[in-house]
């Protein structure tokens, strides 16, 4: 199955070149890439419906919030994706791919091959703000740099307890500050608007990093 490469503004899931991007064609299919790829989709929708499988690369939100919804029927061609990434560190090959309640199964099975024959590994998931990996991660994450702030123990030591006690190959606060603090921020703020838990609410050290982001410091 070939697919068409559209790129709109910079793309989090490929920010160099890959694969994926070098096996597309001229369509059938169509993979909309970039921080604008739901606003080139709704621009090119009437083209997409007839696609084979077309894919919309996501930030944090809902799948929804491009193809609309539609008391619980939603669904067509069109499926949402992300590669995981933390911050500023390289992608990593997990592609988590969205679906709505009525997503056409086949078009949905083209986008997962389509993905895999790049070498990803594929996780498909129900339209939900911040799919699966972070709205696991980001609750553990404020979890141990709210530890930090209460002095539990040093941040050397919280990192070592849980790579040696649960063999996580980097603890949680040196993994956030390689990664960039104040994207774990970004992120877990908007889930915490979008969900109104009290889990995914920044920490205080995520909101001074961002806080120093904005002022030009990092």
């Amino acid at each position: 199955m070939t697919y068409k490469v559209l790129k709109s503004g910079e793309s989090r899931s490929f920010p160099s070149s890959h694969p994926f991007l070098e096996a597309a064609a001229q369509g059938p299919s169509l993979v909309f890439i970039g921080d604008k790829a739901g606003e080139a989709f709704r621009e090119a929708a009437q083209v997409a419906k007839d696609a084979p499988f077309v894919a919309i690369e996501l930030g944090s939100e809902c799948l929804g919030s491009h193809t609309g919804e539609n008391g619980g029927k939603e669904g067509s061609n069109v499926v949402g994706f992300a590669r995981f990434r933390l911050g500023d560190a390289e992608p990593s090959n997990l592609i988590e791919v969205v679906r709505q309640s009525a997503t056409d199964p086949e078009a949905l099975s083209l986008a997962r091959a389509a993905f895999e024959a790049a070498g990803f590994r594929v996780a498909v998931c129900g339209d939900f703000p911040g799919r699966i990996v972070d709205r696991l991660i980001r609750p553990y994450y404020n979890a141990a740099l709210r530890r930090l702030d209460e002095k539990l123990a040093t941040a050397d030591d919280l990192d070592m307890t849980l790579r040696l006690g649960l063999g996580y190959p980097e603890g949680p606060i040196a993994l956030l500050h390689r990664t960039g603090l104040g994207h774990h921020y970004e992120v877990s703020m908007r889930l915490y608007e979008a969900l109104g838990d009290a889990a995914y609410m920044p920490a205080r050290r995520a909101h001074v990093a961002h806080q120093r982001a904005k002022g030009g410091d990092r």
